[in-house]
């Protein structure tokens, strides 16, 4: 093999290669395993011959980077010169999501009560039945600590279903006065249809301190519905039984759309339900060691979902949690 002449032609194709596709081509020709130069490599019996050749193969692999280098550096001046850009157009925007309208309700909610100086507690949503039935007056023949309405994990141990466990505890770790409201997700042995869901959330707030009545209780419920609903609403009580409250009133708030006059939504009745609500039973205020002759207090409890549901039109519970964006996109 003339070596002499093996570079001559070699670097004259390298330098003649006008694309990197052309010059890979003469890479493998030159340098490639089935090259004249590869087998005469694998022949070499003596030194100097050897030592020819790893030359000839250094200098053919300088050539072919350094021919590399000129191609992609001439494809770059020509991308630069062809592919303009105007740096100065707005570009393209990146799609951004909003808050769920379960979301925007609770800090609608916090919002409302964090005005009247109340504190915003967030409690565990897996609780003992002592802070989530005992302390609350709740026997153990209750209904709610049933098996078919309660979701038991281990003994004792259960997903709560409601967030009044947090006031007991705010309450065993404080003296009165407490002004409180807890928001998060409860969890109930629910079949799933349009106003049912095992997973939901509710608010439920608590005042103690001296002197609370039921005034009280209906002045803070009016702020609330009229800050949710607008401000000609009206609230009224209607007697009820909570094992937590005594007496126990059920809350109902005129209705939005008709004005008391009567629609679907408020069931032609003017009123729509808020929720439960009442004075604190002395038996709560005795288990958390406070003195029913000394303190009092009012409670109350609403659902976000049905807050959402009556203030927005929502027909069916279970669009919450379907991800259509075609229904999440409208709030």
């Amino acid at each position: 093999m003339d070596a002499q002449a093996l570079e001559n032609e070699a670097k004259s194709a390298i330098s003649s290669a006008r694309t990197l596709d052309e010059l890979d081509e003469a890479r493998v020709r030159y340098l490639g395993r089935k090259s004249e130069l590869k087998q005469a490599l694998r022949e070499v019996r003596d030194a100097e011959t050897g030592r020819a050749l790893n030359s000839l193969r250094g200098s053919l692999e300088a050539a072919i980077a350094e021919r590399e280098a000129g191609l992609r550096g001439a494809e770059l001046d020509q991308r630069l010169t062809e592919e303009r850009v105007d740096v100065t157009l707005p570009g393209a925007a990146t799609p951004r999501g909003h808050l769920n309208l379960i979301t925007q309700i609770r800090r609608e909610v916090e919002d409302v009560f964090l005005g009247l100086g109340y504190s915003i507690v967030d409690g565990d949503e897996v609780e003992d039945t002592w802070h989530l039935f005992d302390a609350l007056n709740m026997p153990p023949g209750h209904v709610t600590r049933s098996p078919l309405h309660t979701l038991f994990l281990n003994g004792d141990i259960v997903l709560r279903t409601e967030t009044s466990p947090s006031q007991i505890r705010v309450m065993e770790a404080q003296e009165p006065p407490v002004y409180i409201v807890s928001l998060g997700r409860v969890y109930r042995r629910d079949t799933t249809d349009a106003t049912h869901m095992p997973i939901f959330h509710q608010v439920e707030g608590l005042a103690v301190d001296d002197n609370i009545t039921l005034a009280d209780l209906k002045g803070t419920l009016l702020h609330l519905a009229r800050a949710l609903f607008g401000e000609d609403r009206s609230v009224r009580f209607m007697t009820d039984f909570f094992p937590f409250t005594e007496p126990s009133l059920g809350a109902a708030v005129s209705c939005f759309l008709c004005d008391g006059t009567g629609c679907a939504v408020c069931k032609h009745t003017g009123w729509i339900e808020m929720g439960g609500s009442g004075v604190v039973d002395p038996n709560v205020l005795r288990n958390v060691g406070y003195d029913p002759e000394q303190v009092s207090g009012f409670a109350f409890g609403l659902g976000l979902e049905r807050i959402a549901m009556l203030r927005h039109g929502v027909p069916d519970l279970r669009m919450f949690w379907e991800n259509d964006l075609r229904f999440l996109r409208q709030f």
